[in-house]
């Protein structure tokens, strides 16, 4: 959670007093259908939202708690929302579950289910929730003061209905640096001991803890390993199992504020071993006495992101969710009721590569549950590609289908024999955002240059870029449309992009075009559903 100067903060008292009433939409509009609103992404009613916090499974529900402020659709006193989904693809919103208190806002954290109890928060053998989130003193930073951020604790017997602050807050205090924050939990069964991962200026710290409320500080990470243009955010330790192996390994995503691919903030990972006391990244992912960045995504709009903690019974997925923006703009977005959102759910694979052990991120298979039934997608028959091809129109589709601008692509594209290929997602007004795959320059690039409304910031428009791996075979695309996103996943998630784009109205048509001729492989078009409507 990265802190953003404001100026006089109220804090409110945990409790039901406090909560804001949803901003009525205007003009008559109904909730969730205003001009950018998105249709199968998270976003609250109303007001500011940024970080994901506290993603927990329990009893059939994915718990979604984010970084929330209730007065205003700008940052300031953050607040936990809370929403919940059966399916991590609709969601229901939940009364707000932190509040600031006399420590200060409630920064970004984690929830976990404490399975044996061993906090002492249960109820009637009852295994509680348990929070652990950063208070932030805005006051005593604004003093000139250090340790103004430490670590509290929460917890709710009633499956996060309600919560109760730990009277003995803080658990965790901050050793006299600038930010101490983002505590992400994980339970180390080999030493039967919680783990707590904090980002802590430019590194990371591992504290261990038997019951949640002692710490022991373990080791630190990171000083001389990935990007640092950025103070270090939002931590997450992941045990993974390599992709059709037993090997386990640990994945630690950090954040870091700016110096992203693109500019901005960006998510980073590193592959390695953890022995409960400390992490020790693979000699793959380290050359020299500095490692380099790893990105988890390309694009500029995936931050912040983290993983589920537990799942359905025999499912291991490590399911991931990322804040839909980026910090450079984030504040002026053209949206009015409210401001952020989050990314499609999605899967993190852990994957043995010719280069070694390297990240994969792709939809949650959840989303096929998105697609509409009946005529509402198109199969595209294989054919050379020698001039500019309309796929929406080749697909079938009726134009009635396609214009909410809701779609789901997969592409499988040979593009050997071309330089330079395009696809191009516009509207009838001439607005348009372009996927290029550029052989000459080793490089995918997206361009919202064109995308719509982009002069609320000098740092919105732009082509972003990532390297284009050198191996043959054809392409594969699966990219999703909203009403103010492109996530594109090429090749089973070895390179993504997420990007806010907002043109006037949805883009309903994408052309395919190539400098020679390539050739279309498979591919189909799905209208996908809203979340928000009946």
């Amino acid at each position: 959670m990265r802190a953003v100067s404001i100026g006089l903060v109220v804090l409110v008292s945990l409790g039901g007093a406090g909560l804001a009433r949803p901003q009525a939409a205007p003009d008559g509009q109904r909730p969730y259908e205003e001009p950018f609103r998105p249709q199968f992404h998270f976003t609250p009613p109303a007001h500011w939202m940024n970080d994901p916090n506290g993603m927990v499974y329990l009893d059939g529900e994915y718990h979604l708690f984010y970084q929330y402020h209730p007065y205003s659709n700008v940052w300031g006193p953050m607040h936990w929302g809370h929403a919940v989904s059966g399916d991590l693809v609709h969601w229901r919103n939940l009364p707000i579950a932190l509040y600031p208190d006399r420590f200060g806002m409630v920064f970004s954290g984690s929830v976990v289910v404490d399975a044996s109890e061993t906090s002492g928060f249960g109820r009637h053998g009852q295994a509680p929730l348990v929070a652990m989130y950063t208070s932030h003193d805005e006051r005593r930073k604004k003093s000139g003061a250090t340790g103004y951020q430490a670590q509290g604790l929460a917890y709710s017997a009633d499956r996060g209905r309600t919560w109760v602050k730990y009277a003995g807050n803080p658990v965790l205090t901050n050793p006299a640096v600038a930010d101490f924050r983002d505590p992400k939990l994980l339970w180390y069964a080999p030493a039967r001991t919680w783990i707590a991962v904090l980002a802590v200026g430019d590194h990371v710290a591992f504290y261990s803890s038997p019951d949640l409320k002692q710490w022991h500080h373990e080791s630190d990470f990171g000083r001389g390993a990935g990007a640092h243009a950025g103070v270090w955010e939002c931590p997450d330790l992941i045990p993974m199992t390599v992709s059709g192996t037993v090997e386990r390994r640990y994945v630690l995503l950090v954040s870091v504020g700016k110096g992203g691919p693109n500019g901005g903030s960006a998510t980073q990972y590193f592959i390695g071993g953890f022995d409960g006391h400390r992490f020790q990244p693979d000699p793959a992912a380290a050359t020299g006495a500095a490692s380099p960045a790893r990105w988890l995504d390309y694009g500029t709009d995936d931050y912040a992101g983290s993983t589920w903690s537990g799942g359905p019974t025999g499912d291991e997925r490590a399911r991931f969710i990322g804040w839909m923006s980026n910090w450079q703009y984030a504040t002026v977005v053209p949206t009015e009721r409210w401001r952020g959102g989050m990314t499609l759910p999605r899967e993190l694979r852990l994957v043995a590569t010719g280069r070694g052990l390297a990240l994969r991120m792709l939809p949650a298979p959840e989303l096929t549950r998105l697609r509409r039934s009946g005529d509402s997608s198109g199969i595209l028959r294989p054919q050379p590609v020698a001039s500019p091809l309309n796929l929406t129109r080749a697909s079938g589709m009726r134009s009635g289908v396609l214009d909410a601008g809701l779609l789901e692509l997969e592409l499988n594209l040979d593009t050997r024999g071309a330089s330079r290929v395009e696809l191009q997602f516009a509207n009838a007004r001439g607005e348009s955002t372009v996927l290029a795959i550029d052989r000459a320059a080793a490089r995918y690039e997206l361009d919202r240059r064109a995308s719509g409304a982009v002069d609320f910031s000098p740092d919105f428009p732009g082509v972003q870029t990532a390297p284009l791996p050198v191996h043959g075979g054809p392409t594969s695309l699966r990219i999703f449309l909203d009403r103010s996103s492109v996530e594109v996943f090429i090749n089973a998630g070895e390179t993504v992009f997420t990007a806010l784009v907002f043109p006037s109205v949805p883009y309903d048509t994408v052309v395919l075009r190539a400098d020679s001729e390539i050739r279309l492989e498979s591919g189909r078009v799905y209208a996908l559903r809203s979340i928000w409507r009946p």
